[in-house]
């Protein structure tokens, strides 16, 4: 073998050799993570199309998406029925990757595991934060004869069980409503649930019921919309600024308070950085100009509440509707 020869081999072994070393180096470090989110995310709303809560998600889903970056993507899914539970359930059992996030509503997400057993908790939940707090109210149809809670109560009194009132489900804000309405004023009425607001909103202008209990905002935004609805009082500690010339019902001399929350929450157990992304998005969200004009025109209630804060919130309320539970049972 002459010398030529030589070189050549040694400079092929050599090039195998630093080869060799790269692939070895190669397999030890880190595979690049792609960035979040790579893929559409799954935004689940636990009631049907057209209610307060598909108008807000369909509302502030662009936002979130602008604010996480990276060409996000959110499919808004209506998964209605059992008064929440089949979409909050389907959202507990989601893989925590952040490709499913979903509306949290209350009552509904604490009392459905306080009357039963049921595949969620709220603490099943990574919480992202809270975006409305609306007032209950009732409104009927503005075509009736009954034009004031008084009305109501006198037509309740002299017809029981004849009144039919409309809510989101059994365990609903709106359901809890209408046990203590009925608690404080001694009447006896007929609940209606349906799968969403939306609904309700459809009965009450077709006659189908007498009633519907539902929050505030929806009742404003559907009148805006058209719908021949009249609303009799709101359930809050004052007046709502979206209807100061509408009554609390404490003004009236019915003592309650009502209302529902509305929050963004996904499975137990999000990687922290995919957390910090999806907390960060929904906060800038919510205090985006653009978003916050839309919730205006929705007649939406915002109050933000960051995770801790949210937590917080939900654990009084859990206490106060574990003690509703023992005194008015509302599956009942």
């Amino acid at each position: 073998m002459n010398q030529n020869s030589k070189t050549m081999i040694s400079r092929k072994l050599i090039a195998l050799g630093v080869m060799a070393c790269a692939l070895s180096i190669g397999s030890l470090l880190p595979v690049a993570q792609a960035a979040y989110p790579e893929r559409p995310i799954n935004m689940v709303v636990s009631y049907g199309p057209g209610g307060g809560t598909d108008l807000v998600a369909r509302a502030i889903a662009p936002y979130i998406e602008k604010y996480l970056g990276n060409g996000a993507r959110i499919v808004v899914l209506n998964r209605p029925g059992a008064g929440g539970a089949i979409g909050f359930g389907e959202v507990a059992r989601a893989k925590p990757d952040g490709y499913t996030i979903g509306f949290l509503n209350t009552p509904n997400m604490i009392t459905i595991p306080i009357e039963r057993k049921s595949q969620f908790h709220w603490t099943d939940f990574d919480l992202i934060g809270n975006l409305i707090d609306d007032p209950d109210s009732f409104a009927v149809n503005s075509k009736g004869n009954i034009k004031s809670l008084k009305d109501l109560v006198d037509y309740a009194k002299a017809n029981p069980g004849k009144v039919t009132v409309g809510t989101t489900g059994v365990g609903s804000d709106d359901h809890l409503a209408m046990l203590l309405f009925q608690k404080g004023t001694g009447t006896k009425m007929t609940h209606v649930p349906y799968k969403g607001a939306g609904e309700v909103r459809s009965a009450i202008s077709s006659g189908e019921i007498m009633v519907a209990a539902m929050n505030i905002g929806e009742v404003l935004a559907y009148i805006k919309g058209g719908s021949p609805m009249l609303d009799l009082g709101v359930m809050g500690e004052q007046r709502a600024d979206l209807a100061p010339d509408l009554p609390t019902f404490k003004e009236q001399g019915h003592n309650i308070i009502m209302a529902s929350l509305r929050g963004i929450g996904a499975p137990k157990g999000l990687p922290a950085d995919v957390s910090a992304k999806l907390v960060g998005a929904v906060q800038q969200a919510v205090n985006d100009p653009g978003f916050r004009d839309q919730a205006k025109k929705l007649f939406v209630p915002l109050r933000y509440l960051p995770p801790s804060d949210y937590k917080a919130e939900l654990e009084a309320n859990e206490k106060l509707f574990k003690k509703f539970w023992e005194e008015t049972p509302w599956s009942e």
